[in-house]
This record gives structure tokens, C-alpha cells and sequence, in this order.
């Protein structure tokens, strides 16, 4: 029996080659700076394995059981009090929900509010997974440009002003990705305001949130208007991704919507996961680990800009991220990221081109560099690596544009 004939149109599609590249790691030789992996050494495995073998050993009926869909009681108000802390706003109990990871907060807003053909707005470039979801589930995915801080705001009113209605907009203000970019904070006001106007919803993810380098923080979008934005977080890059475990923050109707699709998945996050991040947040845990993180990420991305600047030929251009995991790099016009990738491989070197990361077209002469993984060393000699390849395809451009015809 060949049962791919059974393949449903979504399945028959497939997972986006660029995503199945970067789930899959670089090839082996290279260098890779292409998925957007939390670093090892950042990862509380001391203080986890304590927690970890108590909580088995005394909780089993809790820990190690089904739960509530939206979550353990207790765990919710634990992220309730966490959030009034790190975000000067506190939500309701029922405007909280516990998720099994950040993208899956993603799909059950698709579950929840998308029909075929619905349109979505998003940021051009914007996470790829993202873009995977959206179109999964039908949505007409429409880009919103971006410039050095973050969306357009005014470019997405004059659309407004003309009829555009996304179902709603997705945004990743800080440290986005993959650009590196942040959101200011007068447009973080300004398309409040604007889409309070137009009654567009807007989906905040703070996956990046807090990984500033100095460990400080704009308003969060939902801080400044819980009325029109559901937040999708994840403790995957600042726990572990191990856990698999997230939280969606909105609208009471929304997340009691959120969270009855989600007995229609997986049913509940992990019980484990959840006391582990409690008991890890509640002894102060976050407080003394983040900065380390913070720290690691930092001395990484001094090391990646150093190299960039001392080997890039003239006419690159990248973006300068003050946290996160990522910077944007711009290539002149003519080159292409996806042809000189077998070269880079040769070379030594992986990165992720950057127009898949677009669903208007654009960013053939981009790509996404990662810094989280690979230690300053490293990161130096890749940087060196890309750097000969970009020389040399310039060169190769310019000897074939001088060519007698």
C-alpha cells in the first residue's frame, strides 16, 4: 500500500526546505550560524537536576500527571505574579494560559481565528515558522516592511486607511526574528493606537524579550494594550527548549477560546515542565541565571560584529542587535544568498539566505546569521569564511559585467 497517497494537501506541501535545513543543523565540517538554538552552557543543569529528582520523588500524582489544559493552577499564578513583575501590568487569572511552547500558541490562534483565505499581516522579514503556520491553516499572508526601528508603522496605516483588515497582525518586537531589529517605543505606542482604531488584533511574541544584553526592557505591546494584543511567550530561550513549555496572555474570551482548541491537540503542557519552571522562578532562579545568559550572548555577538568588521568587503551592511540571537546581513544588489550557499558550504560556513523569511518577494541579497551556538572562536573564523565567499562572488560579478560581449 503506498500510503503517501493518503497525504493530505497540507501534508503533500511539505515542510519549507529552508526550515527542514535549519531543524536539520549545519552539514558536517561547517560552521554553522543558522538555527536560532539557545546555547548549552546557558541551560540550569544544576540547579534543574535538584528540582527535578524532588519533585518526582515527592509530587508524582501532580508532576508526573495529566492537568488542566490551561494549565496547573498554581503554575498560572506563579507566571501571573512573574508577568505583573517583569511587565508593569497584571493580567487576570483567565486572561492566562499555559502553552507547549510558543508555537503552539501559534497554532491555536490559527485554530481559533482563521478561515481560508482570511488575511494576516505580518513583518517583512519575519520568523519563518510563523509564515509555515499561517499559511497552513489557509491565511493570505501580506508583508509589512521594516526599517532600523522595526515595522512601518505609518506604511501599515496608509494600507488601513485604504481597507486592509488582517485578521490580525503578527509582530516580534524585540531582538526580532530574524533581523536583530527592535521596535521603538513611539511605534510601540503608535500601532496601539492604530490598530485599537481598526479593531486589528495584534499577536506579540516575546520570545527574545529578555535577552538584552543590559537586562532592560521597553513596554511589552500587551502591557500597553491588553484590549488588542495576545501575548505568545516561550521559556525555551530562557529556560531550556527541553521543556517545551509557553504561555499565551490576551482578551478572557480569547484565552478561554485558546485553551478549549487546546483539548483538541496535546490537552495539557507537560505537568513536569511546569513545577520545574515554578519552583526554578519561585527560588529566584531567573534572577540569578538570566544574566549569565544575557552575558554569554553578548560577548558573542561582540565577537561576531568584530569579525564582520575587520573581513566584510565594502557594501555589506548587517544590523547591530542589542540582545537576542540573530543579526541581518545585507549583500550588494546581484548577489544572491541561496546561489553562493554551496560555496559557502565548501567553504566552511552555514548560514540561512533570507528571502524565505519574506512572503512579498524580496531579500534574495540577505541572510540570517545566528550567533547563539558557536563560541567567540568560531564565530570569528565563519565570519572570515563568509566574508572570502561574498569577496569572491563580487569579484566574479564584476569581471563578468567588464567582459567584452
Amino acid at each position: 500500500m503506498d500510503v503517501s497517497q493518503l497525504f493530505s494537501q497540507r501534508a503533500r506541501a511539505g515542510v519549507d526546505p529552508e526550515l527542514a535545513i535549519i531543524l536539520a543543523g549545519p552539514p558536517p565540517g561547517t560552521l554553522g550560524m543558522t538555527g536560532g538554538f539557545p546555547n548549552a552552557d546557558a541551560f540550569p543543569q544544576e540547579e534543574l537536576t535538584e528540582i527535578t529528582a524532588r519533585l518526582v520523588r515527592d509530587e508524582p500524582g501532580l508532576a508526573l500527571q495529566y492537568t488542566a489544559s490551561a494549565g496547573i493552577p498554581s503554575f498560572r499564578e506563579y507566571l501571573v505574579e512573574r508577568t505583573a513583575r517583569l511587565q508593569g501590568r497584571e493580567p487576570a487569572y483567565e486572561e492566562l494560559m499555559v502553552t507547549s511552547g510558543g508555537m503552539e500558541c501559534l497554532d491555536l490562534l490559527c485554530r481559533s481565528l482563521l478561515d481560508g483565505g482570511d488575511p494576516v499581516a505580518v513583518e517583512g522579514p519575519t520568523y519563518l515558522g510563523a509564515i509555515m503556520a499561517f499559511r497552513d491553516y489557509g491565511a493570505q499572508v501580506h508583508g509589512v516592511p521594516m526599517d532600523g526601528d522595526g515595522l512601518e508603522v505609518d506604511w501599515l496605516r496608509e494600507r488601513l486607511d485604504r481597507g486592509f483588515r488582517p485578521k490580525f497582525l503578527y509582530t516580534i518586537p524585540e531582538f526580532q526574528n530574524p533581523s536583530g531589529r527592535t521596535l521603538s517605543l513611539e511605534r510601540r505606542r503608535a500601532l496601539i493606537e492604530l490598530c485599537r482604531a481598526y479593531g486589528v488584533l495584534i499577536v506579540e511574541d516575546v520570545a527574545y524579550r529578555e535577552l538584552s544584553f543590559d537586562g532592560s526592557s521597553l513596554p511589552s505591546l500587551w502591557s500597553l494594550g491588553p484590549d488588542v494584543v495576545v501575548q505568545a511567550g516561550t521559556f525555551s530561550k530562557i529556560f531550556c527548549p527541553g521543556t517545551r513549555l509557553g504561555w499565551a496572555i490576551g482578551p478572557a474570551p480569547l484565552i478561554a477560546q485558546l485553551s478549549s482548541a487546546k483539548g483538541g491537540t496535546d490537552q495539557c503542557a507537560g505537568a513536569l515542565g511546569q513545577r520545574m519552571v515554578e519552583e526554578y522562578g519561585r527560588a529566584g532562579l531567573f534572577g540569578k541565571r538570566l544574566p549569565h545568559a544575557r552575558a554569554l550572548y553578548e560577548s558573542h555577538w561582540v565577537a561576531l560584529s568584530a569579525a564582520l568588521c575587520r573581513h566584510m568587503p565594502e557594501g555589506v551592511a548587517w544590523s547591530e542587535p542589542t540582545g537576542g540571537m540573530f543579526t541581518w546581513l545585507r549583500m550588494p544588489e546581484g548577489l544572491d544568498a541561496r546561489s553562493l550557499r554551496p560555496a559557502a558550504t565548501e567553504a566552511g560556513v552555514a548560514y540561512v539566505p533570507g528571502a524565505p523569511f519574506y512572503v512579498d518577494g524580496g531579500g534574495a541579497n540577505e541572510m540570517r546569521l545566528s550567533f547563539s551556538s558557536l563560541d567567540e572562536r568560531s564565530l570569528a573564523v565563519a565570519a572570515e569564511r563568509l566574508a572570502g565567499v561574498i569577496e569572491e562572488a563580487l569579484s566574479s560579478s564584476a569581471t563578468a559585467a567588464t567582459a567584452p560581449r
